[in-house]
Order: C-alpha cells, then sequence, then structure tokens
C-alpha cells in the first residue's frame, strides 16, 4: 500500500504536469523513464527519489516545496481537483488583461449562486 506522502506528492505531480500541459510520455521523455514510470509516480505506487524530484522541479519551473504544500491537511487530501478545473486554470492563467480574467471569476461566482 503506497505511503500517504508518496501519494500526496504524486498528485502534486499529477496537477502540476497538467497545468504546464505536459502529458505523461512527454514528461518521461524529459525524464529519460516511460510514461508507465510518470503514471506510478503520479498514483503513489513508486516512491519519487530526491534526485529525480530535482529533475522534475527543473522541467515542470516549481520549487522543491510545491510537491508537499498540503500535506497533512485532511481537507486538501479530500479535496481532488478535476482534469478539466486544472485545464481551465491554465487558460485562466494565459489571459493577459486582469479585467478579464477578474470578471470572468465573478461571472462563476455568480453562475454558481443561483
Amino acid at each position: 500500500m503506497p505511503h500517504p506522502t508518496d501519494v500526496h506528492v504524486g498528485h502534486r505531480l499529477r496537477e502540476v504536469r497538467i497545468m504546464r500541459g505536459l502529458t505523461q510520455t512527454q514528461l518521461g521523455e524529459r525524464l529519460g523513464i516511460s510514461f508507465q514510470q510518470v503514471q506510478k509516480y503520479e498514483k503513489g505506487t513508486n516512491r519519487i527519489g530526491s534526485s529525480r524530484l530535482w529533475d522534475m522541479c527543473g522541467i515542470l519551473d516549481v520549487p522543491v516545496s510545491f510537491f508537499f504544500e498540503g500535506l497533512g491537511d485532511e481537507k486538501a487530501d479530500d479535496e481532488k481537483i478535476s482534469r478539466r478545473a486544472l485545464q481551465l486554470a491554465k487558460e485562466l492563467d494565459r489571459i493577459e488583461d486582469d479585467d478579464v480574467k477578474t470578471n470572468f471569476l465573478q461571472l462563476l461566482k455568480v453562475y454558481n449562486t443561483n
């Protein structure tokens, strides 16, 4: 059974990989491993070694601490971010006009309160 820390780190890997628009195959190629190995990391089945984690940080442009944010927070563990939500966040982040971003978020809030 995977250790909860490995599962958490794997979920964070999946989140940032999707946010960066990479497939498991693309990330695997950059790391010199198979996409199946990336899958095992993302599920927490295989533990990510420190040197591999360091390489991932360089490829994904995140600090090492990113992978451990929210660790032990029961609420964070229960709230899984869907692929669609990650893609939406990625597209929203690409919008350069802050007013457009703000208006879009306000629209979502109004829609969800009805």
